[in-house]
């Protein structure tokens, strides 16, 4: 199992997961002809992919969506009640309804249901071949029947969105800073490291902070927290990035 951010951030978000002979696409919040590009990188196409997985419909998440389905035979995973918010780019017959357990070809997926403002959002549990990874950006805080299940897994993506005292002290008017906050808007980098100190175990190898902040972060910031909860040091941390692709990271 491979993991791949293309693009992660308020500006859009794309991912590859490589599971020897099926392959997954996470969220579509750049084009068609970025995305191709970045496949051809690793002498991939879109013939090479078994479907997409979307968290939820915001358009930092999607807006690649419609493009990537006109040019290709792919097919899009999202529990039935994401679809009203996605119909206009997603043809009725392009949607595969998933439950909180299903497959795509031998891997096995369990939903994690997060709290944000986008109807039916969800993150991933992904397993094959006694590897697993999680897969949860865009949430105000994680519920403990999720975190849960969490625990121990080999990879965890996980937004460390923003420093609670850069996102109040800066430019974001009064309402926007709430909703970041609310327990329906994005996870801060203390949250973050804190749930992770819960989580992780001894075949935790790599946690890849996604979504970061470009107004209320810094990479220096999401790192240091953490630093402060003392995860194992043999953890390799990488920080996904809005205009730059990480490189493929096998679990």
């Amino acid at each position: 199992m491979k993991i791949k951010t293309l693009a992660s951030g308020s500006k859009g978000n794309c991912s590859i997961l490589l599971c020897n002979d099926t392959n997954i696409i996470i969220d579509l919040g750049i084009s068609y002809l970025s995305l191709k590009k970045s496949l051809e990188k690793e002498d991939l196409s879109f013939e090479d992919f078994d479907g997409i997985l979307i968290t939820h419909c915001h358009n930092d998440h999607i807006k690649g969506l419609s493009s990537v389905l006109n040019h290709t035979t792919l097919k899009v995973y999202i529990p039935k009640g994401m679809y009203d918010s996605l119909k206009e780019q997603v043809p009725y017959q392009k949607c595969e309804f998933i439950e909180d357990n299903f497959n795509i070809n031998d891997v096995e997926i369990e939903l994690i249901h997060t709290s944000h403002d986008a109807p039916s959002s969800v993150g991933y549990i992904i397993n094959h071949d006694n590897k697993s990874i999680v897969y949860v950006t865009d949430t105000g805080y994680i519920n403990r029947k999720y975190l849960n299940k969490m625990v121990g897994k080999d990879c965890y993506v996980i937004e460390s969105n923003h420093d609670e005292i850069m996102l109040m002290d800066g430019p974001y008017p009064r309402f926007l800073k709430e909703r970041v906050i609310s327990d329906k808007g994005h996870l801060s980098n203390n949250t973050t490291a804190h749930y992770l100190k819960k989580i992780i175990g001894s075949n935790t190898k790599n946690i890849i902070l996604a979504h970061l902040s470009e107004v209320n972060n810094t990479e220096e910031k999401a790192l240091e927290a953490m630093k402060n909860v003392q995860l194992d040091e043999s953890i390799k941390i990488t920080i996904a990035k809005q205009y730059e692709e990480s490189e493929l990271i096998e679990i």
